[in-house]
């Protein structure tokens, strides 16, 4: 019998019961995979961390992400949510820690200011997919409710991924991302037919001046209807604009471009991702993701 110490945290929030909610199993050593299954589902948020031990020398913690369905190789809010407990349980200061994920071993680091601590994630290999062929995006677009005048012109339906891929679908008015109503059971039989389960609508009509870009992320096929604030999309989200021109890097080598993106607020949980882009030759060559987090409660099981 163990103690395992369960949190739930909210993260790209510093406001309780916004942003995304995810549980952390903050000594997840010693549970088998069918009893992380089984916590991930129990708690029930989009998706649970178990942070494990290191099992080799090239990282210092390995974290395994689990939906209530299934595990997961990489999860953004999740990654932050470990991280913050682990920095609050360890009282570590600033510093960078690398992780092993089922994306690869990737640093993240916390930066601390005071008690507040924000968390910043360097994400996957960046991919692009061709533009979807137009069976599919008429699939994809009846399932959600839209007509094609309605698509924003620059954006092709494309997957695009840094380590958990979403299908990128541009629209022009807020007004319409706001409202829609997605057939669920329809989204997760076209998830299975083009082996991708999220599906991210965004758009660049931002009524705030500080933010890019509004989106809402539906991946029912693996039991998220809805999903609030979403790292594995809107980082993404932050190389595919690079890729189609929408956001342009100066001709200095190494650039960075950052930008706020708001999700969530459909839900009534809104938060913020800062995304950050590194460039090469206008080109997408790296991805990180930044946040803040809580703790909302905490508590114990034995198993």
């Amino acid at each position: 019998m163990k103690t395992f110490r369960i949190y739930q945290v909210d993260a790209f929030t510093r406001e309780l019961f916004k942003g995304n909610p995810a549980g952390v199993v903050a000594n997840a050593d010693g549970l088998t995979d069918s009893q992380m299954q089984a916590i991930a589902r129990e708690l029930n948020n989009a998706e649970t961390a178990f942070v494990l031990s290191p099992g080799a020398a090239d990282h210092d913690v390995w974290i395994r992400f689990f939906t209530p369905t299934i595990e997961v190789p990489v999860c953004g809010h999740a990654t932050v949510s470990a991280h913050y407990v682990r920095a609050l349980e360890k009282k570590l200061p600033s510093c960078t820690v690398i992780q092993k994920t089922g994306a690869g071993i990737l640093p993240v680091d916390i930066t601390r200011d005071g008690e507040e601590m924000t968390i910043t994630m360097t994400q996957g290999e960046i991919e692009i997919s061709e533009p979807l062929p137009d069976t599919i995006i008429d699939r994809i677009l009846s399932a959600l409710g839209l007509s094609r005048d309605l698509l924003a012109p620059r954006c092709p339906i494309e997957i695009a991924s840094t380590g958990h891929s979403k299908v990128m679908i541009g629209i022009i008015r807020k007004d319409t991302l706001d409202h829609l109503a997605p057939d669920m059971n329809e989204l997760s039989t076209i998830s299975r037919d083009i082996g991708c389960n999220g599906f991210f609508v965004f758009t660049l009509d931002s009524p705030d001046p500080n933010i890019l870009t509004c989106g809402r992320m539906f991946a029912p096929a693996i039991g998220i209807h809805e999903d609030p604030v979403t790292g594995n999309a809107n980082g993404p989200l932050g190389a595919y604009l690079v890729h189609h021109g929408l956001l342009t890097p100066s001709n200095r080598p190494g650039d960075t471009i950052t930008f706020q993106a708001l999700q969530g607020e459909a839900m009534g949980r809104p938060g913020i991702i800062r995304v950050m882009v590194d460039t090469k030759d206008k080109r997408p060559v790296k991805v990180r993701i930044q946040g803040e987090a809580l703790v909302a409660f905490q508590t114990e099981i034995t198993l």
